[in-house]
């Protein structure tokens, strides 16, 4: 498990590359499942216009925003999607982390039956199937990442930075000249078998 001071990194670009091949986990009704990180994006606070603490908004769901990092921030996209970010840096920098996509590593039939499919490439691309693959939904809002029921970890995987892909975020057109910065790192050449 990662520790506490791991999150307080300033730098929330530095850390949404960072935890290009970390493990997150959960345990969650005894049921324990884990994927590794291969995409991630940032949203740097009150001064980007992507981030939902975007201006100094403060709400009852951005007020976690403003946590300590080291904590879930997760809310329901359209509705209808749990999207899980990792609140980063100092208390009142409201930076997150957007976790988009994994490889799932363990509890992979467990993954499957969540997704109600079978392991392909794709089954927990996109941070809603990410969500949804390893059991997380607004319960989770608002949880220590150095506790029991969702954490990341550190399992020696190794990532070479040249496989590391840097580019805009999707779907956030609505941030004007934000949209187009390079917030987001995936990787795609990986072999964690």
């Amino acid at each position: 498990m990662l520790k506490a001071f791991y999150y307080l990194n300033k730098d929330v670009l530095f850390l949404a590359e960072d935890l290009i091949g970390k493990t997150l986990c959960t345990n969650i009704n005894n049921i324990f499942t884990c994927g590794i990180i291969t995409e991630t994006e940032a949203y740097a606070g009150v001064n980007d216009k992507a981030s939902h603490a975007y201006n100094d908004r403060r709400t009852n769901r951005t007020e976690i925003m403003y946590s300590k990092g080291g904590v879930s921030y997760v809310y329901l996209c359209y509705g209808i999607h749990h999207l899980f970010n990792i609140v980063t840096n100092a208390k009142d920098i409201p930076h997150a982390i957007l976790i988009r996509a994994i490889y799932p590593s363990i509890g992979i039939e467990e993954i499957e039956e969540r997704r109600g499919r079978k392991l392909s490439k794709n089954l927990c691309v996109g941070p809603g199937k990410v969500s949804q693959a390893l059991g997380i939904n607004l319960l989770h809002n608002n949880l220590s990442l150095t506790g029991k029921e969702i954490w990341v970890q550190d399992d020696g995987v190794k990532i070479n930075p040249s496989d590391i892909q840097v580019g805009p975020r999707i779907g956030v057109d609505y941030a004007e000249e934000d949209a187009k910065l390079p917030y987001r790192f995936w990787t795609t050449n990986y072999d964690f078998k």
